[in-house]
């Protein structure tokens, strides 16, 4: 039934080159825009007064909402530069209607902004109600309101409704939910949950916290852009970091403490997966995939990795890097009590979180450190987090503090802290693409998947103090960035000042581009920063052979990777 109700009526919008219209998503969660589930769109326009555009959409929404009887949801709208993003917000049980339902009302804002011929009204409402009347799941939206009143997580799709985590689910398919009376409510709860987003560093920092869990005795999963793991099983391979992976997890009957890593897409295209977690992390904020759903600056990103606190459940605890300026301006915007760590004990943040007896992780005499309330507790020595090269990788420092904090919040003991930052290993098993060394011919080769100015400008500062006879970059780009950002990349990369650059095609990844196109840019802005050095080659795999064929001892490589990534851990010989 879902499949023909979500295809079920096709409401005409019209468009122009002056208005265009994207597609209507469902929200299964909350997210930037709404506090729950609903649907939202985007559209750009040029030419109309924003404030008009605005208003017809609030006009209209009011209008369909109170005829299809749905007058306590709400319509939320957020102009940004060129374009609107609507949504309305629905029942859990009617989010297929919920997107006709903001289909229609566009219909009528475009409508009117184009002078074209509106629909009828009375006809278009009829469809809805009708739509609305096939859609409703009345045991659904029943045991959801029971499970919301007794605190419970319900994880629901077309498949399945689960309700809590892991060793305190449980789950039926969607066409067979129970009544009420039949549920074993004393038997199914919440786990403890943590939240992990940012433009950098997320994927290092579930794994860490997850490490940390272990050490202490628990069952762990996480999902990420890489998997959806439970103990040693991994469920799914691929990019899980949205909510499709954390149901995939979170139905694991083993599953004890669960880590989500939550990515932009994810949260803007579906909403956040879960509103009951303990603590949540976000990293940093920083340029990248800016201009997709109405985000173009990092302000407007940094809106949306924080809708992140819409996840914590009461009590919840938001855990913030203090040496991130987006994120200390973001937290001040929305006047956050929140946990943050540092690097300086004696950032302002901290001072006064600490005079307020919230959770702090900072660095003290080289070593991390933890305090909330009025006792400090030295973790463990910042020499000794194989992760952090000794130091130089500020950049996982600042990981390895979070993922403390994180950890402490879901009640991890330090020593398991302590015992798992002393044994992660930046190597392909512990981190895979995370700054991994591999040793060939007397050289050091590093790989990491490093792909936005933030994440190279990182790496390339952890290796510009390394000592080393000859420096090589291997480096290649999707070619979905500006040329602008291209170039950037590059200057990013040069940063260590390598004697040679290697620059590779990425079959599959041109995006629009002609061959060639985006390896050119790359090479050109190489020889401007003064590498006289710069060869081209066909793939990544072809760089790294072209590398392991040139270096010799004392040498050093920097191999930013982002396709045939196991083909090249072969090559390297799969150990650090």
């Amino acid at each position: 039934m879902t499949e023909d109700v979500s295809e079920a009526l096709e409401i005409p919008i019209a468009g122009s080159d002056a208005l265009r219209t994207g597609e209507a998503r469902r929200l299964t969660g909350p997210g930037l825009l709404l506090p729950g589930p609903g649907a939202a769109l985007e559209a750009e326009f040029t030419g109309f007064p924003p404030s008009r555009v605005e208003a017809l959409f609030h006009h209209h929404a009011r209008r369909v909402l109170d005829g299809v009887g749905w007058s306590g949801e709400r319509a939320v709208a957020r102009l940004f530069d060129g374009g609107i993003s609507v949504a309305v917000s629905a029942p859990v049980d009617r989010l297929y209607s919920a997107t006709f339902v903001l289909q229609t009302l566009w219909h009528f804002v475009a409508a009117d902004l184009l002078w074209q011929v509106r629909g009828d009204m009375a006809a278009m409402l009829a469809d809805l109600r009708g739509v609305m009347a096939r859609e409703a799941n009345p045991k659904l939206l029943a045991l959801v309101q029971a499970a919301e009143a007794r605190g419970i997580e319900v994880l629901a799709d077309d498949e399945f409704v689960t309700l809590g985590h892991g060793v305190k689910s449980q789950s039926w398919s969607a066409a067979l939910i129970p009544a009420l009376e039949a549920v074993d409510w004393a038997g199914i709860g919440n786990l403890p949950l943590g939240l992990i987003t940012g433009t950098n560093g997320k994927t290092t920092t579930t794994r860490l916290a997850m490490a940390m869990a272990e050490a202490d005795g628990r069952v762990a999963g996480l999902t990420s852009t890489d998997m959806v793991r439970v103990g040693g099983k991994i469920l799914e391979k691929g990019d899980f970091s949205g909510p499709g992976g954390a149901r995939l997890l979170l139905r694991d009957p083993s599953l004890e403490v669960g880590f989500l890593e939550l990515a932009r897409g994810g949260i803007l295209r579906r909403g956040l997966p879960v509103r009951q977690a303990r603590a949540a992390v976000v990293t940093n904020v920083a340029d990248d995939h800016l201009g997709e759903y109405g985000i173009n600056s990092v302000a407007e990103l940094a809106e949306v990795k924080f809708a992140i606190r819409h996840g914590l459940g009461a009590g919840g605890v938001m855990i913030l890097n203090a040496d991130d300026p987006p994120v200390v301006t973001e937290a001040e915007r929305l006047g956050l009590q929140a946990a943050w760590f540092s690097l300086d004990e004696d950032a302002p943040q901290l001072v006064q979180a600490r005079a307020e007896g919230r959770l702090v992780g900072f660095v003290r005499g080289g070593a991390i450190w933890l305090q909330e309330g009025a006792r400090a507790e030295r973790i463990i020595a910042v020499e000794d987090i194989p992760i952090t090269m000794g130091g130089a990788a500020r950049y996982n420092i600042l990981n390895a503090l979070g993922a403390a904090c994180l950890a402490h919040a879901l009640g991890i003991r330090s020593a398991a802290i302590a015992q798992a930052l002393a044994g992660f290993r930046p190597d392909p098993k512990d981190n895979p693409g995370r700054m991994n060394l591999f040793h060939h011919n007397g050289a050091r080769l590093y790989v990491d998947f490093a792909h936005n100015p933030h994440s190279i400008a990182a790496v390339t500062g952890a290796l510009t103090a390394m000592e080393a006879k000859r420096k090589f970059v291997l480096m290649a780009h999707a070619g979905d960035r500006s040329d602008d950002d291209i170039r950037g990349l590059a200057r990013g990369a040069c940063a260590m000042r390598p004697d040679v650059v290697v620059v590779a095609e990425l079959e599959g990844y041109r995006r629009g581009r002609a061959v060639g196109e985006v390896p050119a840019l790359l090479q050109a802005e190489c020889q401007a920063q003064g590498v006289a050095d710069v060869l081209r080659v066909d793939s990544p795999s072809d760089g790294v052979a072209r590398i392991m064929a040139m270096v010799g001892p004392g040498d050093l490589a920097l191999l930013l990777v982002h396709s045939e990534r196991d083909r090249i851990f072969q090559m390297l010989g799969g150990a650090g």
